[in-house]
C-alpha cells in the first residue's frame, strides 16, 4: 500500500500522482462509506489517499487521509448535499472579470467568506485588464473602486490579462511553490490564464455565448496541473482548474458567526454593545457605525444583509 495525491476526478474514476512523478488511474473501494451523509464526492482533487495496485495497473484506493482544509459548496440549489470542490489548498485566486461576464462583489464575496471559515488564504485576480480601454474609462474606474474595496478588507488584488501578459509575473511569484485553487465563473479566463502561465497546458478555453454574454463551461472536471513557474521559487506548483461556477451555495454557514468571515468587520466585533449583535437593527453597533464612517465598504456590508438573510431562510 502507498500514498498519492489525487489530480483528477471524472466520474468513478481518479487520476493519481504518485510520488516519484507517476500517475495512475484509480477507482474507489466499493465499501468505503463517505465522511458523514452530505459530500456528492467523498474524493476530491488534492486529496492524499493509499492505494493498492490491481492485477489490471489500475490502483485502488482504500483511504483518504485527513483533510488540512477544502473548499465545499451546496450541490445544487435545493439540495442539501455538499460538493467538495478541492482539498488541502494553500491560496484560492478568485478570478473575476468587470468586462465580459462581469463579476458581481456578491458572488465574490459568498467565495470569500468560505475561505475565511475553512481558513484558506485568499487573493483576488481580475483577469482580461486589456478589455477595459483607455486608463480613464468607465470600466478602469469601476476597477480601481473594487480593486478598493477589497484591498481596504485586506486582501491581495492582482490585475492579470492572459492575453497581453499584463500581471502574469507578479501572479506566478504569488502563486509559486503552492497548492492554489482558482474559482469564478464560466468565462472569465480561469483556463486561459494557466495556459499563459504554463502554455504547455494547452488547456481549453472557450468564447462567450453570443446571446447571453456569459461564459460557456470549457474546463468539465476539477483538475491538479504540476507545473514549475520560471520564478525565484523553485518548488512545484499545483494549479487547481475547476468547471466554471454559475451560483455559489454556501454551506453550513452559522448567522451568529458570518461578521467574523468579513476581515474588515471581525476586527471591530468588540466594540459593538451587544456581544450577540448582528449588525443589522441593534443600537450601539460597531459595524454599522464604520459603514457611516466609509470606514467599511457599504458595497461589502450589503452583500453580509444579502448572505445573512439567504443563511437565515435556510434555517
Amino acid at each position: 500500500m502507498t500514498d498519492a495525491l489525487v489530480t483528477r476526478t471524472t466520474g468513478s474514476w481518479y487520476r493519481l500522482l504518485l510520488p516519484d512523478g507517476s500517475a495512475l488511474d484509480g477507482r474507489l473501494r466499493g465499501n468505503y462509506r463517505l465522511r458523514g451523509n452530505k459530500q456528492t464526492n467523498p474524493v476530491a482533487v488534492g486529496d492524499r489517499v493509499d492505494f493498492a495496485l490491481q492485477d489490471d495497473g489500475t490502483a485502488l484506493i482504500l483511504d483518504v487521509h485527513d483533510r488540512r482544509n477544502y473548499i465545499v459548496r451546496r450541490a445544487t440549489k435545493l439540495s442539501k448535499q455538499t460538493h467538495v470542490i478541492a482539498a488541502n489548498i494553500d491560496l484560492l485566486c478568485v478570478v473575476a472579470t468587470l468586462g465580459l461576464p462581469r463579476t458581481s462583489t456578491g458572488f465574490i464575496d459568498r467565495l470569500l467568506t468560505t475561505a475565511e471559515a475553512y481558513h484558506i488564504p485568499a487573493a483576488l485576480v481580475f483577469n482580461k485588464v486589456d478589455l477595459y480601454g483607455n486608463p480613464g474609462s468607465d470600466l478602469w474606474q469601476l476597477h480601481h473602486e473594487t480593486k478598493a474595496i477589497y484591498t481596504a478588507a485586506g486582501y491581495p488584488v492582482l490585475e492579470a490579462s492572459a492575453l497581453s501578459g499584463h500581471g502574469l509575473d507578479t501572479l506566478a511569484n504569488l502563486i509559486a511553490g503552492k497548492t492554489v485553487l482558482f474559482s469564478g465563473h464560466s468565462g472569465v479566463g480561469k483556463s486561459a490564464l494557466l495556459n499563459a502561465l504554463c502554455p504547455g497546458l494547452a488547456l481549453r478555453v472557450g468564447q462567450l455565448s453570443e446571446w447571453s454574454l456569459k461564459g460557456r463551461h470549457t474546463t468539465t472536471f476539477a483538475e491538479i496541473h504540476p507545473i514549475t513557474l520560471n520564478t525565484r521559487n523553485p518548488q512545484p506548483s499545483y494549479l487547481i482548474d475547476t468547471p466554471g461556477i454559475k451560483e455559489f451555495g454556501m454551506v453550513d454557514f452559522n448567522a451568529q458567526e458570518l461578521s467574523h468571515f468579513f476581515p474588515e468587520m471581525r476586527s471591530r466585533l468588540h466594540d459593538c454593545r451587544f456581544a450577540n449583535c448582528t449588525h443589522t437593527h441593534e443600537p450601539g453597533c460597531a459595524i454599522k457605525k464604520a459603514v457611516d464612517d466609509g470606514l467599511v465598504s457599504a458595497e461589502r456590508y450589503q452583500n453580509y444583509l444579502n448572505i445573512l438573510e439567504s443563511i437565515s431562510s435556510e434555517t
